[in-house]
């Protein structure tokens, strides 16, 4: 069986980033594909909500899939899927052949998260899970914060076709990392885990307790305030602020490094006050972060800062809230760890593709209805908490 490593904990560092990475890279080219695909900020916005759908309907066949036939062939099949889709949006010829080759590239992508998420908790456990994948997401959001910042190089050098280049050649080499350090990890395979009925009543079990619903809905929603900024920060900080690509690239990666800082902070303190302590202060500090941000839009106050230092704030409370939802929803799913961590995947995916056609849709020149949403989700995060987890942790 597969043993704790430090090569294993880069391997899934790199596997679980495949998502953000594969959003955050080409974020600076968003305006430029607009303007050579002569098209509208909503259905260049497209290129990132189609792939959150994709992701999501993908992660309910990965986690039982993985549960059945074991974490390792799954992972490889997904990062195939990936690679050829890569190569695809490289080569695309019009923003719908782009579109179309976004949803397939999402079909690969999915794999890293969920089945990273559930070889954590194979690993090492329910009680050392909430510190590794703290760790490991702190790890891995060094990959987001950098991604916009080569992304904006490489817009501005080659292109936009450049990034979907670099992707193509990060995920062949994760194919060759995966083939030769990534044993199986699955000790539990439940030959019944492909069944419909299986499934149906798997994700039924998971949605009837009201923890994990509740771990879920702070999970989901503290990811999609994330997202929001991500699908509306290059049309409001470029668009309505004129900063160059590679400064929003700079800006971008001031932002992630909230997020650093929370995971580094759950680290090192949940061990000592547990997950659901750092879930309840992540929430408070992501509403009124997130408040702040969407005041000063309402009271039209211009400037870069007045984005950037609430949503500094407000990733941090993302680092705070996410590893330690996560591992307090699978913590008790041993035997069906990728089922819960599918369906953790789907809801977060589902959510932050809703939130993120909002507020392509309802982009008006000004930062409002990002921050609007934004606030929103922090609010979601801390009502999600008080109706279930703390009622369920009471009871």
């Amino acid at each position: 069986m597969l043993k704790p490593s430090f090569g294993l904990a880069l391997l899934l560092t790199t596997l679980v980033a495949l998502g953000p990475i594969s959003t955050d890279l080409y974020l600076p080219a968003l305006p430029a594909l607009a303007q050579f695909f002569a098209t509208d900020v909503a259905r260049v916005q497209l290129t990132l909500s189609v792939f959150l759908a994709g992701f999501a309907v993908a992660q309910l066949f990965y986690g039982p899939l993985s549960d059945r036939y074991g974490r390792r062939p799954v992972m490889l099949a997904g990062l195939a899927i990936y690679l050829a889709a890569s190569l695809a949006c490289m080569a695309a010829p019009s923003i719908d052949t782009l579109i179309a080759a976004r949803f397939f590239q999402a079909l690969g992508a999915c794999a890293g998260p969920v089945l990273g998420r559930a070889i954590v908790r194979d690993v090492y456990g329910p009680l050392q899970a909430a510190r590794v994948l703290a760790y490991i997401s702190g790890a891995m959001a060094i990959a987001p914060m950098l991604g916009p910042v080569l992304g904006g190089w490489l817009t501005v050098w080659f292109g936009w076709r450049a990034n979907f280049a670099a992707l193509s050649l990060f995920s062949a080499l994760q194919i060759a990392a995966t083939f030769i350090m990534l044993g199986e990890s699955n000790a539990h395979r439940d030959p019944a885990a492909t069944q419909p009925r299986r499934i149906a009543g798997n994700f039924a079990m998971l949605l009837s307790s009201p923890l994990y619903l509740g771990f879920l809905l702070c999970f989901s929603a503290s990811y999609a305030a994330l997202f929001s900024f991500i699908s509306g920060s290059s049309f409001v900080l470029i668009g309505l602020y004129g900063l160059s690509p590679q400064w929003y690239g700079a800006s971008f990666g001031f932002v992630v490094t909230g997020y650093i800082t929370g995971t580094m902070v759950s680290g090192r303190l949940t061990m000592k006050l547990g997950a659901k302590r750092l879930v309840f202060a992540g929430a408070l500090l992501g509403m009124a972060a997130g408040s702040v941000m969407a005041l000063l839009a309402l009271a039209q106050v211009h400037g870069v800062w007045a984005i950037l230092v609430p949503m500094f704030l407000c990733t941090l409370a993302t680092g705070l809230v996410m590893p330690n939802a996560i591992a307090g929803a699978l913590a008790p799913y041993a035997r069906m760890a990728g089922a819960a961590s599918a369906l953790m995947g789907f809801v977060q995916m589902s959510v932050a593709a809703t939130v993120g056609i909002i507020v392509g849709h309802s982009y008006d020149g000004t930062a409002l209805p990002m921050a609007l949403a934004i606030a929103l989700c922090g609010w979601g995060v801390l009502v999600s908490y008080f109706a279930l987890v703390r009622r369920a942790a009471s009871a």
